[in-house]
């Protein structure tokens, strides 16, 4: 009987307040002792705190052209110089952010969310029979479908379908994003489904569905959780490509990816300033945003932190 209580306690990831602390300050001694980890998640905090207040702390307008004569070079009143409609290139670029970040999370949280319940009926009912067994078939031919086409070619043929906008860049984010997390939910699932207390759960009287979303799912969440952080750089990258080719947000919302648009023809005569900032910007936050992935993964799993 303790056994079987013991096996409910930990499907249902049951944690005390003290548990709780003591995994935030491990996970505190684990970032300090890992100089990249900590780089990476100072700038998810910059990126975040931009997302919040980048268009507001901004010394012009984001989408106001400024009098006098574009593409001035960086100087005491335009750190990063203007752009060729002479609108304030730092302005734009700590605002940025906010359009970029909001479609990189919420496509994200679409993706975990279908990904999670997809993987978990695909994974319990991958050996089942009958109508469960079509159904984790079907679900898994689906992602094997959508994962044969090139990411871009995709995500610029779905936008292209619907039009450009933050709304159908988000659509199409999180539809390519699905299979991702629906395959890493179902390799855990696979495992943890051999586990002694799924079948304590089972004489216990608990239904498929609810062994399948209670005590297996609860238990298989690392691995989608680990892999949220890359997932959301991978969608800034993604969002400023479709921007990039006029497929994504459009001009003069600020957004990373068409400002290196605009910007790019300058940079063959001289002014190269109109595409590096924004280009280092998207190219920071991807990287902070891998790094702290990174980071997150090796916490996460007890392998590789010892």
């Amino acid at each position: 009987m303790n056994e079987l209580q013991a096996s409910f306690d930990t499907s249902a990831g049951v944690t005390s307040t003290p548990a709780k602390t003591g995994k935030l300050r491990e996970f505190g001694r684990f970032v300090i002792q890992r100089p990249a980890v900590l780089i990476g998640l100072i700038i998810v905090s910059i990126s975040f705190f931009l997302a919040i207040f980048g268009p507001y702390i901004g010394p012009y307008p984001t989408e106001t052209a400024l009098p006098g004569a574009p593409l001035q070079s960086p100087s005491f009143k335009h750190v990063m110089g203007t752009d060729v409609s002479n609108m304030d290139i730092f302005s734009r670029v700590i605002a940025a952010p906010r359009i970029d970040l909001t479609i990189a999370l919420v496509s994200t949280a679409i993706a975990f969310t279908f990904g999670l319940i997809l993987g978990v009926i695909s994974g319990f009912f991958a050996t089942g029979k009958g109508t469960a067994r079509l159904a984790s078939e079907i679900i898994m031919r689906g992602a094997d479908i959508i994962q044969a086409f090139p990411v871009f070619i995709f995500a610029l043929a779905l936008v292209g379908f619907r039009g450009p906008g933050a709304i159908n860049v988000i659509a199409a984010l999180a539809f390519l994003n699905i299979p991702f997390f629906l395959r890493i939910t179902r390799g855990a699932v696979l495992q943890v489904r051999e586990r002694p207390f799924i079948e304590a759960a089972r004489c216990a009287g608990n239904s498929e569905w609810r062994i399948a979303f209670f005590h297996i799912l609860p238990n298989a969440l690392t691995p989608p959780l680990a892999n949220i952080s890359p997932t959301i750089g991978f969608s800034i990258l993604l969002t400023s490509g479709l921007s990039f080719v006029g497929a994504g947000v459009p001009v003069p919302t600020p957004e990373w990816g068409s400002m290196i648009a605009i910007g790019a023809p300058n940079m063959m005569t001289g002014q190269w300033w109109t595409a590096l900032f924004p280009g280092l910007a998207l190219g920071i936050t991807v990287f902070g945003f891998a790094l702290a992935g990174d980071g997150l993964k090796e916490f996460l799993d007890p392998v590789k932190k010892s």
